[in-house]
C-alpha cells in the first residue's frame, strides 16, 4: 500500500495484483484506458486491440500496474517508475 502526502491532501492507494483480476475485466479496463488516454494521439492507423495488447504487454512485463485509489474509489493504469 501506498500513501502520499500532497498539498495538505492524504492519498491511499493499492496496487491490485493481476491475478486478482478477471480477465475480461482487465481488457475492459485496458480499453476505456486506451479510449479515454490516446484519444488525442494521431496514431489513428494502430487499431484498439493493438492499442490494448500494447498495454496489457505492458501490465504483464511489470512496465505498468493497476492502482486503485480509495478517494476516488476507482482504479487506474499507471507506468511503474
Amino acid at each position: 500500500m501506498q500513501q502520499k502526502q500532497e498539498s495538505g491532501q492524504h492519498e491511499e492507494s493499492i496496487e491490485i495484483p493481476l491475478e486478482r483480476i478477471d480477465s475480461g475485466t482487465l481488457r475492459k479496463m485496458v480499453e476505456e484506458f486506451v479510449t479515454r488516454e490516446w484519444s488525442e494521439l494521431t496514431d489513428a492507423d494502430v487499431s484498439l486491440d493493438a492499442k490494448v495488447d500494447q498495454v496489457l504487454s505492458q501490465l504483464h512485463n511489470g512496465q505498468a500496474r493497476v492502482v486503485y485509489d480509495a478517494l476516488s474509489q476507482s482504479c487506474n493504469l499507471v507506468p511503474c517508475r
